[in-house]
């Protein structure tokens, strides 16, 4: 045998290679290596005196064959429920499973690899959080940006030239569908995230004037940039779902802000009084309207009580005209009584008798209704 004790060979029995008395099994003078056939020969007795009397290779087989079912049942593996468990075969994705038990061939051939797909994942952009990230992410509920801020990030060019500090959050979570895209396609998912954030934010802002950013506009570009992100990721292949975006501040920057406020007071100003304008405008214009509706009508009813009576005495005329003819010296006497009641039916007047026809002489009087204002007392 090569590695006999008794004979020689390439190694000098006078240096051990383990550099130890004896070896590492305690075998041979010092200074020299273990003897293998002793080692074989010593692991047998071992094992005969473990298992019982006649082990031969029957039992060897059974003890081989309980060690790789041992082995197979090792593949059995558990999934949560917000999990979905990825099976991989020396490295190759062969499938997904559900929550639950399921199986797949133990290492080192088979391997899972567990993925929380439910948990939401938040990612901030312009500042950084003080507490609770770990690579970029963050688990919790969305709330006002706090901690360092991170200006490399925030700061984003407007539609007009102007420049807006914004800080916003993003809300994902792992595609549930496609979990097999975040594990394999993309490297550092988190990272990804947050510079595809950073990317279409940039692209939103850039096309939108700084007032409109600053006010109207604000809800806008939060769907606007999520649908961009979302695509972008798509394209991708990260199986990342963006669930919200939300825009946590948006102010010019501080060496500026002073007066990008005095310009959006002036603004709030100026959209104030056109309010007031337009309400004024609203309750004048009507009331003219009115009033010039009101005089249409009240001269069409003069118009039309003119017309009535002037068609009312030409009828009159006629008639009289018509009876006149039958009867003209009846009829010039009653015209003549008529007009005498209407002209002096309301004034004073005094009946004197013609002395010449035989009538007393009348004395003079004092006109009593010239003094009607004075009776019941002195004035």
């Amino acid at each position: 045998m090569p590695w006999s004790s008794d004979q020689g060979g390439p190694r000098n029995q006078n240096n051990n290679p383990w550099g130890q008395p004896g070896g590492p099994w305690g075998q041979g003078p010092a200074g020299q290596p273990p003897d293998l056939e002793e080692m074989l020969r010593r692991s047998q007795e071992g094992l005969k005196q473990i298992l019982p009397s006649g082990f031969g290779g029957r039992g060897f087989a059974i003890l081989v064959l309980v060690a790789v079912l041992a082995w197979l049942l090792s593949g059995l593996y558990t999934v949560g429920p917000n999990e979905i468990g990825l099976n991989l075969i020396f490295g190759k994705y062969m499938g997904k499973t559900q929550a639950g038990l399921n199986y797949n061939l133990p290492g080192p051939i088979g391997s899972v690899l567990k993925l929380a797909v439910t948990d939401r994942n938040i990612t901030d952009v312009g500042f950084r959080e003080e507490s609770g990230i770990v690579d970029g992410r963050r688990r919790g509920s969305p709330s006002a940006p706090r901690g360092p801020e991170a200006p490399e990030e925030s700061l984003m060019l407007t539609g007009d030239e102007n420049i807006a500090d914004v800080k916003f959050r993003v809300i994902w979570q792992i595609d549930p569908s496609k979990p097999e895209d975040y594990a394999f396609n993309v490297a550092n998912q988190a990272g990804t995230v947050k510079a595809v954030a950073e990317s279409a934010m940039r692209e939103i802002v850039g096309q939108t004037q700084i007032q409109k950013i600053l006010t109207a506009d604000r809800k806008l570009i939060e769907p606007a940039s999520q649908a961009l992100m979302q695509k972008v990721l798509d394209e991708y292949h990260a199986g990342v779902l963006v669930l919200q975006v939300l825009l946590l501040s948006v102010d010019p920057p501080q060496q500026v802000i002073a007066a990008f406020r005095d310009v959006t007071a002036a603004q709030q100003d100026l959209q104030r009084l056109g309010n007031e304008a337009e309400a004024y405008a609203n309750r004048v214009v009507p009331e003219a309207r009115g009033g010039a509706a009101r005089i249409l009508q009240e001269a069409e009813a003069y118009r039309e009580q003119i017309v009535a009576e002037a068609r009312g005495q030409a009828s009159r005329f006629e008639q009289i005209y018509a009876q006149y003819k039958n009867a003209p010296t009846i009829t010039r006497q009653r015209l003549y009584i008529e007009t005498m009641e209407r002209v002096l039916g309301g004034a004073e007047k005094v009946i004197l008798d013609d002395p010449s026809k035989g009538g007393a002489n009348v004395t003079p009087f004092v006109p009593l209704p010239a003094f009607a204002p004075f009776q019941g007392g002195r004035k």
